[in-house]
């Protein structure tokens, strides 16, 4: 009884730890999935860091505004003491002793502190015209990296709908699996009953297919298994949950193919590469305004403090004679900066213009080179199109064939070979549309992408 009852508490444990550690299977939609593999994108987070760094030149830039310069040096020692023979002098005429001298026997801690600073004044606005030439780099920091989040996004795009279509084709295949036990068990029944109607080099025919499938099969689970690891690594899976798309059908996209000239418009409106050029050129030319503005006289505030501290030595009163080891002062004015280096200001500003000039052509190659994109993607996703409606026609028919042939074959008036060149029509039609409805959809999301459209308006529609 003992035994038993051990050994149903042995099971009951074993049950639950394994009820424990099973994993969650969780369906997710695009969006989600889209957000959640850009938040763990290591490629993501590395481009962020240029964003990060533009907006830090701002700051930059910024701070020039108020005490720019401003030092604090500060010494420390020991010094030893002073002494004198003359007993008509007070410590603080010290300095009228020509026999002074150390006191080694006397030694004190030595201390100075000295601050400096500089406050702009007026600077004929260069200032202002830095912070706005970074402002406008860090706006096209920006673009670039909405540039490179684009691309990643068009590569989730295809990630996310190629498990639908592994679902999609796992699916057919089981299908096909029962169609071919099906014809396999009337050849053996043939057999079986000695059928003279049974020819051989069709079953021969059939043994290829068999084979060919099994090789189908082997490709679709294979492929299943490297879109579900690509997908746990993506999104990070660390808690062990099984994730799945929400979607289980590839169907083509709500989305209709517009005009091209709507697309090429878009292009030259949103794509983030043309602003990220954009902002650069008005960032290249107001940071030129500002080297002009710098080289320009400059009127500043400036002041300094200086205080040391030694016991042992007495700070002198005769303003024009100090103990550098004691003493305290200060001071502040106005102070007027020009730079005199002309030839290296001349050369700076022509290399800035040579910039500027750079950045319109940049702009000019990178129109010509979305065009060429936008019309490649327009041909491609108007081919798609087609091929996926023509592939339904043919589906169609490839389905009204193995009917016939099935229920000829039934009655039978049908052959093997018939039956089978109907089967095997029909699931390569339907693998087909599948693939190229996917294909549809991927490149009419590339479209999008080259015009600069957010992928989501395609789920969304």
């Amino acid at each position: 009884m003992t035994a038993r009852i051990l050994l149903s508490l042995i099971t009951f444990l074993l049950a639950f730890s394994t009820m424990s550690v099973a994993q969650d299977t969780l369906q997710i939609d695009f969006n989600t999935f889209l957000n959640r593999a850009l938040d763990n994108s290591g490629q993501m987070m590395y481009q962020q860091q240029d964003v990060e760094i533009a907006e830090n030149q701002i700051k930059q830039a910024q701070a020039q505004r108020i005490v720019p310069n401003m030092r604090l040096d500060t010494q420390h020692g020991l010094v030893p003491g002073i002494e004198s023979d003359r007993t008509d002098l007070q410590e603080d005429e010290y300095y009228l002793d020509p026999n002074l001298r150390n006191n080694w026997n006397d030694w004190a801690i030595y201390t100075k502190f000295q601050l400096s600073a500089v406050q702009p004044v007026f600077t004929w606005g260069a200032i202002n015209k830095a912070v706005e030439a970074a402002r406008l780099g860090a706006e096209a920091a920006q673009y670039s990296f909405d540039a490179k989040k684009a691309d990643l996004e068009l590569r989730l795009f295809d990630l996310y709908f190629s498990y639908v279509l592994a679902l999609e084709i796992e699916r057919l295949l089981e299908e096909a699996q029962d169609k071919v036990n099906q014809i396999e068990r009337q050849i053996n029944d043939m057999r079986e009953e000695g059928d003279s109607s049974l020819d051989e080099s069709e079953v021969f025919k059939f043994e290829i297919y068999k084979s060919e499938f099994e090789i189908q099969k082997a490709e679709v689970h294979e492929n299943m298994n490297f879109v579900k690891e690509t997908w746990n690594y993506v999104l990070r899976n660390e808690e062990g949950n099984v994730f799945e798309p929400q979607v289980r059908f590839l169907d083509p996209v709500g989305a209709n193919i517009e005009p091209v000239d709507f697309y090429q418009n878009a292009a030259f409106n949103n794509r983030p590469e043309l602003k990220a050029l954009k902002a650069g050129e008005e960032a290249t030319e107001t940071y030129i305004t500002s080297l002009k503005k710098q080289n320009l006289p400059g009127l500043y505030l400036a002041g300094y403090v200086n205080f040391a501290n030694t016991p042992n030595r007495p700070r002198q009163s005769n303003p024009f004679i100090q103990n550098s080891t004691n003493l305290f002062t200060g001071g502040f004015g106005f102070t007027i900066r020009q730079k005199l280096n002309f030839f290296s200001i001349r050369a700076n500003i022509e290399r800035s213009k040579i910039k500027l000039k750079q950045a319109s052509y940049a702009q000019d190659a990178a129109k010509d080179g979305i065009l060429l994109e936008v019309n490649n993607h327009y041909r491609q996703a108007s081919l798609a199109d087609v091929k996926v409606e023509q592939t339904d026609e043919a589906l169609v028919t490839s389905k009204r064939w193995l009917r016939q042939e099935q229920l000829d074959y039934d009655f039978g008036m049908g052959e093997v070979k018939d039956l089978i060149d109907a089967m095997r029509k029909e699931l390569e039609l339907k693998l087909q549309l599948k693939q190229r409805i996917f294909e549809y959809n991927s490149s009419l999301a590339k479209l999008n992408k080259s015009a600069g459209i957010p992928l989501t308006t395609l789920i969304t529609n």
